[in-house]
């Protein structure tokens, strides 16, 4: 690893200096659970590196009916499993977190670092797609708001320009009658997903007829995939498993897998049906109980 010069910030405006001051040559540090593993593999070179795991004005974990849900980009993946608000409010991000890799990496690492690595197997942006999260990122003097599915532009590269952090997730409000699931194929517990899907579905409370479908994957592209084709096959219509099906075969064509190590395209593309139609199935059971 080539050596650096270190920063320890301790607000949201120092952090933004050393950004605007350093640019392209700085990089951001909180857990340290991806950025230090690119730069051991020399993927990654920076100067300086700024740790921002003093600012405590970026951990957090607030809730309200108007606005929703407020997570700081220094909330741990452990706080996320073991939030009460979020259990009562958004229970499959718990759910989701109790398979993120081991309890140490939940313990150190940050939702915002997990974000910012930009991995298409990542397990918290499927799920914050079909939540229709946005994030909001900061440089000095100017904030902006940007959609969840925009935010990872290819493999490890995602939408901050040099002199920008990422500061907040913000997840609206749930509608009634929404239910939403997520599940992924890994080999061991805490493995990273071979595939990965999370699926909401929003009914009409006197016909049963959904309303809304958003369905996140990972695995399936270099990004985190927004399946809109398959959502349109189930918007409109009464959700049975052979509606399930359909939604799911157009999910698999539409998508783009990788082949690497971890799974060959053509597999994941064979696994994307059986978890579009498997979460889905457990959404529906959701939204039907209001």
């Amino acid at each position: 690893m080539k050596d650096f010069d270190y920063f320890s910030a301790r607000t949201v405006e120092e952090a933004l200096g050393l950004l605007s001051k350093y640019r392209e040559e700085a990089k951001i540090i909180a857990g340290g659970q991806s950025l230090l593993v690119l730069m051991r593999q020399g993927l990654l070179s920076p100067e300086y590196v700024i740790d921002i795991k003093g600012i405590s004005d970026l951990d957090y974990i607030r809730y309200d009916d108007v606005d929703g849900l407020r997570i700081g980009a220094l909330t741990t993946h452990r706080s996320i499993e073991r939030s009460e608000l979020i259990k009562e409010h958004y229970r499959v991000l718990s759910e989701m977190e109790r398979n993120l890799a081991t309890i140490q990496t939940r313990n150190w690492g940050t939702v915002g670092g997990n974000l910012c690595y930009g991995h298409h197997s990542g397990d918290l942006a499927p799920v914050l797609i079909s939540l229709n999260a946005k994030l909001k990122v900061a440089r000095l003097g100017w904030e902006r708001v940007i959609d969840i599915e925009a935010f990872t532009k290819d493999l490890l590269e995602v939408d901050l320009e040099p002199d920008e952090m990422l500061l907040e997730i913000q997840v609206p409000p749930l509608k009634p009658y929404t239910g939403i699931a997520y599940e992924k194929l890994m080999v061991m517990q805490g493995d990273i997903g071979i595939v990965g899907a999370s699926v909401l579905l929003r009914l009409n409370s006197s016909d049963g007829v959904c309303e809304e479908a958003r369905i996140g994957l990972s695995g399936a592209s270099t990004v985190p995939f927004r399946a809109l084709e398959a959502e349109g096959v189930l918007v409109g219509r009464r959700i049975d498993d052979s509606v399930l099906r359909e939604a799911a075969e157009v999910a698999s064509e539409k998508a783009d897998p990788p082949s690497d190590v971890h799974g060959s395209s053509v597999y994941r593309r064979e696994m994307i049906k059986v978890f579009v139609r498997r979460v889905g199935k457990v959404a529906l059971e959701r939204a039907r109980q209001g």
